[in-house]
């Protein structure tokens, strides 16, 4: 039994809608043109909620820049703040489009940060390095295939081209959020498009030191990602892992979240395919001197 029943803040999730005007791939179970009836009713679930925001985990679409114009506008009947991830499938559209899909979903960046409620959100761009991101002749093209290559030497599960990672001034500035939350006595819930915990062939190509970085800092509560269709989860370091189901998965059924985040816990509401979790949070105390040591 908890004390409290009303929530420091409530927000809205969802994974991989996936959307695209095309028959759907039945070995793979995606029906992506049905994600707009999918992504409308969730929708009109979260207008009925007081939300904090709604973030979309990436896979925004299939593929095709046109896909962008079918369901962005679902996006304008939702009456709470909207933050977008972006995914691999948001770049399969023509080459010459790359560099405008940020500005078509209208992010102010790749990736940001913003404090509610005692808690400091970070939405990172996990596809920073990879094969599908920069145009062609791009220099980070190469560092994407050096990355990639050492993986599958080394016989790794993610070692997969729809996989990828973060660069290093990305992790410099994600450190540096983390390290400004402790010291601000803040909780931290990151956001990407990719798991990186547990092992699995989804998780980005630097998981590892992701990981490693998270695990020094004890106030980074929860990360949220979709890329898994199936959904997962893990508990690291004290860090709650939850891949969010994809919503472009079966003809019918949805899957979305919305996430109350209390003092000591965060109650996570599933919706169709998602389930319920309860994840429990240990209390967060400032570690100045920790921090000015390191």
């Amino acid at each position: 039994m908890h004390a409290d029943t009303q929530p420091l803040l409530r927000f809205g999730v969802i994974a991989d809608p996936q959307y695209a005007a095309v028959e759907p791939n039945l070995v793979l179970g995606r029906h992506y043109a049905n994600s707009l009836t999918k992504l409308a009713e969730a929708i009109e679930t979260f207008n009925g909620e007081d939300l904090a925001f709604v973030v979309t985990l990436g896979d925004i679409i299939d593929r095709d820049w046109q896909s962008f114009d079918a369901i962005l506008p679902l996006y304008e009947r939702l009456r709470h703040p909207r933050h977008f991830l972006l995914g691999n499938h948001d770049f399969r559209v023509e080459p010459e489009r790359l560099a405008e899909v940020f500005a078509r979903v209208g992010m102010p960046a790749a990736y940001q940060a913003f404090a509610a409620a005692g808690h400091r959100f970070v939405l990172i761009d996990g596809n920073e390095v990879s094969l599908f991101t920069p145009p062609p002749g791009d220099p980070r093209l190469a560092d994407a295939e050096r990355w990639l290559q050492a993986l599958k030497a080394a016989g790794a599960d993610n070692a997969q081209p729809w996989n990828a990672a973060l660069g290093d001034r990305q992790l410099a500035w994600l450190e540096g959020q983390l390290r400004a939350a402790q010291a601000a006595g803040e909780k931290v819930v990151v956001m990407g498009h990719y798991p990186v915990y547990p092992p699995n062939a989804h998780n980005m190509w630097d998981s590892d030191r992701i990981l490693d970085l998270f695990a020094r800092f004890d106030n980074v509560v929860a990360y949220f990602c979709g890329h898994n269709h199936d959904g997962n989860y893990g508990l690291a370091g004290g860090t709650h892992y939850v891949t969010v189901k994809g919503m472009v998965e079966t003809p019918d059924t949805t899957a979305y979240a919305i996430v109350d985040v209390h003092e000591d816990r965060m109650e996570v509401r599933g919706y169709g395919r998602e389930i319920d979790r309860t994840l429990s949070l240990m209390p967060v105390m400032p570690r100045l001197a920790a921090t000015a040591s390191r």
